[in-house]
């Protein structure tokens, strides 16, 4: 399957488009690594808790889109998007991270 965020792929003929397809995670941080987040942010530095997640959510994100696109006869997906947003939920703030792909799913020759 061929990925591409723009809206055409070069040297290829689009002969269909079959929609836009999706794929969401929404995942959890646990609490040590919120906690060893939270001793980053406060004296400086990357995140790699928060990055690995982040890095786990979008190729399943990803993945999750590309057999919604299979399903549905496509061999490519143009467009590619991926939006990432945190949530805080429950009593005691819990941070879990959003991420939805979207892509419109073609089919190329």
């Amino acid at each position: 399957m061929i990925l591409s965020t723009t809206s055409s792929l070069e040297g290829k003929v689009i002969k269909e488009y079959r929609g836009i397809v999706f794929g969401e995670v929404i995942c959890g941080i646990d609490f040590v690594k919120d906690f060893t987040a939270s001793i980053t942010n406060f004296t400086g530095g990357r995140a790699s808790e928060y990055e690995e997640e982040l890095v786990n959510a979008r190729a399943e994100a990803i993945s999750e889109m590309v057999e919604r696109a299979k399903k549905i006869g496509a061999n490519g997906l143009v467009g590619v998007k991926i939006d990432v947003e945190s949530l805080t939920v429950g009593e005691q703030g819990q941070i879990m991270i959003m991420l939805v792909a979207t892509g419109t799913a073609v089919v190329i020759e």
